[in-house]
């Protein structure tokens, strides 16, 4: 039976991906074909399914991607191939976002469409730039309209006399391009030259810049600071209410803007926390995770495990392989016998607690020489067998070291890092033309594949590294670290960041 289609017109929501809602989180990752424009967040994108075939429709101007035309028809296309089409589209559908007239063409094709609406910039923007766009103070009314209208139309639909009539708070999107004509408009149709007027960029997310005037100072402020689109503009004196509930603005990496190199799966977490602090990040995935060569032996020690003395796990990425294999296997966590654990840190020991086990062994140092000094100080471990589950590229010092000390060390390969080819948010591209403040590495193979790329470091561009292992990679790359962490885990590598941020 041919499987029926449906299209999902999404708002993604302003682009901090906090604000997008559960709804859209549930399409995107049930989609088949994913549609996206350049104001979604890209870490969006890493909630799609592999199989989901991603088509970039983003807009700038007069830059379109794809000519509504025929994003329309790729749509109805998409849908009737018997496919879940998401249109992900940047804050709310339905508040021009042109979301009306692709649901147009849906419903006329006879395809099946649902719309979710999406938290718009022109709310979200003036928050959290610190101005409600209503107050009882101030206002009881809120006008919103475009600074940009279909350039078919020939000459301007926008009554400016009855918008300078109105009462209460305006705010218009799309409008930079035309930020003079506006104004003056509005000032020629009775709007006081003195009424306050903020501007904020990329609202929600790490690029959030805001600007403030009157509607007769506000376009030279405007060039002077290069201030570009995309922005959401307030009128009113509900601007006066900035100076007390600014909060956004006041993170600390505001206005910076870093580089995290990790793997996908694992980048969210560093990402997060980088954005919390204000961070405009940019993931580019320099390595990806792949099953080992040699996978039947790798399943073989998983299956034995409960012969070992010792399990001794040097990252999470290793956890999670050894023990998707091993529930493979068994479906009881018992089955592991009493082999006691060991792990090299605090983020591989949560990793493993994760799986309802606990750890014997952790030195206070996280790297894999303080491992091996912590067994020889606490305990004799001669000619004990110890099953080390680690990378395909380890340096050795684990198998070396506890073999010095009388074990029997068998090294179970888990998983193998390569390059990673794919760049679906256009990562290269953004750091290559725009630059970057920091780019991150939070292991050697990450940093060796990062040069791999061939890609220059931006002018002034500080590296920061996770720790001392990679810090050294780094320094024979010629790429000496600016930043190292004391803690060698993500949230100690964030936090560094934020210190070294505070000096600048």
């Amino acid at each position: 039976m041919k499987k029926t289609g449906i299209c999902y017109l999404v708002g993604a929501g302003p682009g901090d991906i906090g604000l997008v809602t559960l709804k859209a989180k549930e399409c995107i990752e049930n989609a088949d074909v994913l549609v996206y424009d350049a104001l979604s967040s890209p870490e969006l994108l890493s909630w799609a399914p592999e199989h989901c075939e991603k088509i970039y429709a983003g807009k700038r101007a007069l830059d379109h991607a794809i000519p509504q035309g025929d994003l329309n028809q790729l749509l109805v296309e998409k849908t009737q191939e018997g496919k879940m089409v998401v249109r992900l589209k940047g804050g709310d559908p339905m508040i021009f976002g042109r979301g009306g007239e692709e649901a147009a063409e849906l419903a006329e094709a006879g395809v099946e469409f649902e719309i979710v609406p999406g938290i718009s910039s022109t709310i979200a923007g003036p928050c959290y730039a610190g101005i409600p766009v209503t107050h009882r103070d101030h206002c009881t009314q809120l006008t919103i309209f475009t600074g940009h209208e279909d350039p078919t139309k020939g000459e301007s639909t926008i009554d400016y006399k009855q918008l300078a009539e109105a009462p209460g708070t305006k705010v218009f999107v799309m409008g930079v391009a035309r930020l003079g004509e506006i104004t003056t408009s509005l000032i020629e149709s009775g709007a006081a030259p003195d009424t306050l007027i903020a501007l904020t960029r990329w609202a929600t997310t790490g690029k959030h810049l805001t600007i403030e005037g009157t509607l007769s100072t506000i376009t030279e402020i405007a060039q002077k600071a290069n201030f570009k689109s995309p922005a959401v503009a307030v009128i009113g004196d509900v601007v006066k209410e900035r100076q007390k509930i600014n909060w956004f603005e006041k993170r600390p990496l505001l206005g910076k803007r870093i580089v995290v190199t990790r793997t996908r799966p694992q980048a969210g977490k560093m990402s997060k926390l980088l954005a919390d602090k204000g961070a405009d990040v940019i993931e580019l995935p320099t390595i990806r995770i792949e099953h080992p060569d040699d996978k039947e032996g790798f399943a073989e020690l998983v299956t034995t495990a409960h012969e070992y003395d010792w399990l001794v796990f040097t990252s999470p990425n290793g956890v999670d392989k050894f023990f998707d294999a091993f529930y493979a296997v068994y479906g009881d966590a018992r089955s592991i016998g009493g082999v006691r654990i060991a792990a090299v840190g605090p983020g591989t020991k949560r990793k493993i607690n994760d799986y309802h086990l606990g750890v014997d062994l952790m030195p206070e140092k996280h790297v894999a020489e303080e491992l091996v000094k912590t067994f020889a100080s606490e305990q004799s471990i001669e000619n004990q067998r110890i099953l080390w589950v680690r990378p395909a590229d380890a340096r050795p010092v684990v198998s070396d070291g506890l073999g010095s000390l009388g074990a029997i060390v068998d090294d179970c390969i888990a998983y193998k890092t390569v390059m990673e080819t794919e760049d679906p948010t256009g990562a290269v591209k953004m750091i290559t033309e725009e630059g970057a403040d920091i780019v991150t590495f939070a292991s050697a193979s990450a940093a060796e594949n990062f040069q791999a790329l061939n890609l220059p470091l931006p002018e002034h561009c500080q590296i920061a590294s996770i720790g001392p292992v990679t810090s050294t990679a780094l320094a024979g790359m010629k790429m000496v670290p600016h930043i190292e962490a004391r803690e060698h885990n993500i949230p100690g590598f964030v936090e560094a960041i934020v210190e070294a941020c505070k000096k600048d």
